[in-house]
């Protein structure tokens, strides 16, 4: 299936979410979308009806998150509570002394191999040798009950309280200077690459601010913003400080790890 008409199923699909969710006047949830996904329903916004819209994917800071469009009225901020059908689930190692260290990709790449669909799962967080999974809350007894290896390593999966967990992202504070607040500058010193092949990844379409694709890198970047780069990671432009004697700009970055 051409990209084109990947697209034009997805614009349908979402159409179609919110004509349900406006006729049933309720609240109706997507699967998990990625930051493409999330990016083409934030475009397409002026093509719907004006039910209200969210995007949440299990806690604050989320890259995979469900869309809600709910069918009330627009100053009924009832939407704005909605229950998410996501659940989380804490995934151990049975034996943490024998276990391997286990790598998102290791963790995402069991998941899948169950038969699951990777719109049913959003992401998944590892903290030391304990990984978060946020999923559609249909399939996680499926997951704890099948869920038992990862790699070589046998494991446990439990589902958790959403409501009672304190899940962050952690992030490493980078610190340094550009030339502008341009975006293909600013990700450079993200990555650590050149600035060329910054630009280069803007072009491709795989880098996104706020959620939405961005195909230019004279874009100007204020403080608060989140970078996503596909296959790099996930930083905040947290802080533009002063000028240096060369007319450099110092800023700050928070990268998630």
């Amino acid at each position: 299936m051409n990209i084109e008409k990947e697209e034009q199923l997805f614009k349908k699909r979402m159409s179609e979410l919110e004509r349900f969710a406006e006729k049933r006047y309720c609240p109706v949830y997507s699967d998990f979308l990625n930051m493409n996904e999330i990016s083409m329903l934030l475009a397409m916004k002026q093509e719907l009806s004006g039910v209200p819209l969210a995007l949440f994917g299990g806690y604050e800071g989320a890259e995979r998150r469900m869309a809600c469009f709910h069918g009330g009225e627009p100053d009924d901020d009832t939407w704005m509570r909605a229950d998410y059908p996501i659940a989380c689930l804490c995934i151990r190692p049975v034996n943490a002394r024998f276990g391997d260290a286990l790598t998102h990709r290791d963790y995402l790449g069991a998941i899948l191999n169950l038969g699951i669909e990777r719109g049913k799962t959003g992401d998944i967080l590892i903290r030391e040798n304990t990984a978060y999974l946020f999923c559609s809350r249909g399939i996680a007894p499926f997951v704890c009950e099948n869920l038992i290896q990862v790699k070589h390593t046998n494991v446990r999966a439990e589902e958790e309280d959403v409501g009672q967990l304190d899940i962050r992202p952690e992030y490493r504070q980078i610190k340094g200077t550009v030339s502008s607040l341009r975006l293909d500058s600013v990700v450079s010193l993200a990555f650590g690459i050149a600035r060329g092949v910054s630009a280069d990844y803007i072009a491709a379409g795989r880098v996104f601010v706020n959620g939405r694709v961005m195909l230019s890198g004279s874009r100007l970047l204020k403080e608060g913003e989140v970078v996503s780069v596909r296959g790099l990671g996930r930083f905040v432009f947290d802080e533009a400080g002063g000028i240096s004697r060369k007319g450099r700009i110092g800023v700050t970055l928070l990268k998630y790890v």
